[in-house]
């Protein structure tokens, strides 16, 4: 990436809007934190002052952004991880992410990433975002399933405004603790970051976004619930602090679940879950319209070896499409 310079007239409909929560929106091609951070720098500066990245806009502002050169040392390289390509053409690509896997770079995390590997699989991804090349959206790193992989920044800028417009069809599967009362129904419950943890998302944040789950229970198994999952919103951990808020986290989550496997009477199936390693959440479903062609594309992802296993040795008859 190369420096970019612009200059930005806010408007009307922009007041009372976060400085680094407006320009994130504006740009799918930088993350937020990547915003966050040019402003405490100073590469971002409004009124030619430099602000919080709280700063709450006035029509008529001036934001001035210099975005800086992403030194090449700094740069993800390709790294020879093993990865499922569903899908590819000059666009994008569609892919499993296994469990265990992070995204991106982040704190203390410089390789052995999601993007290493897609620069491995698929080459050089011309994405505007030298540090999160062709990444749209995200799963966490326990959780394993379909992504959509942008290659170039028409398809990204496409594909993000599918994700932000909710055009974008996700379905997922998890287990879960207990049988959920409805054994159908949608949370609405706005997240944002936990009040003492910043490392946890919480319903009872003081800034909050919306965020809407459905679930429908497909079977039982024991002590635990098979929910199907569809989220209208793609929240950090949505899924996880949605299901546990109402009592029912998801297997195999220690951060929003805590010891809740100590509480089996099963031994052997306190010991299973400890072994699982992994969140019990898988992406299986993903539907979105081709960024360039307007085709509708569909696919699905089986449950992967560890969690299928898992599922026949709790209930062997259990089939799940």
């Amino acid at each position: 990436m190369t420096d970019r310079s612009e200059i930005i007239l806010v408007q009307s409909e922009a007041a009372r809007l976060r400085l680094d929560r407006y320009l994130s929106e504006r740009s799918s091609a930088w993350s937020r934190s990547q915003i966050q951070g040019w402003i405490r720098n100073g590469s971002i500066v409004v009124n030619n002052s430099r602000v919080k990245t709280g700063y709450q806009l006035r029509a008529g502002d001036l934001i001035s952004i210099q975005a800086p050169t992403v030194q090449a040392e700094l740069q993800p390289q390709p790294e020879n991880i093993p990865l499922t390509i569903l899908y590819e053409d000059s666009d994008l690509a569609v892919i499993e992410k296994p469990a265990g896997l992070v995204c991106h770079a982040g704190a203390g995390v410089r390789s052995g990433t999601l993007v290493n590997a897609l620069l491995y699989h698929l080459g050089p991804l011309q994405t505007e975002d030298a540090m999160r090349p062709g990444i749209v959206h995200r799963l966490d790193k326990l959780t394993s399933g379909l992504m959509a992989v942008a290659k170039n920044p028409q398809a990204h800028r496409e594909l993000a405004r599918q994700f932000k417009n909710r055009q974008v069809k996700k379905e997922y599967l998890a287990l879960v603790y207990g049988h959920p009362s409805p054994s159908a129904g949608t949370i609405a419950l706005p997240l944002g970051r936990d009040l003492r943890d910043r490392k946890k998302i919480s319903v009872r944040s003081r800034r909050k976004r919306e965020a809407v789950t459905h679930y429908n229970e497909e079977c039982t198994c024991g002590p635990f619930s098979l929910l199907r999952v569809r989220i209208e919103t793609g929240r950090t951990h949505q899924i996880r602090v949605h299901l546990a808020s109402k009592g029912h986290p998801v297997v195999g989550d220690v951060l929003y679940g805590g010891n809740r496997a100590l509480n089996l009477a099963d031994e052997q199936l306190r010991i299973a879950v400890r072994d699982l390693g992994r969140h019990f959440l898988h992406a299986q479903r993903l539907e979105f319209t081709h960024p360039r062609t307007g085709e509708k594309l569909s696919f699905q992802a089986p449950l992967p070896a560890e969690l299928s296993s898992f599922l026949k040795n709790l209930c062997p008859d259990i089939g799940v499409d």
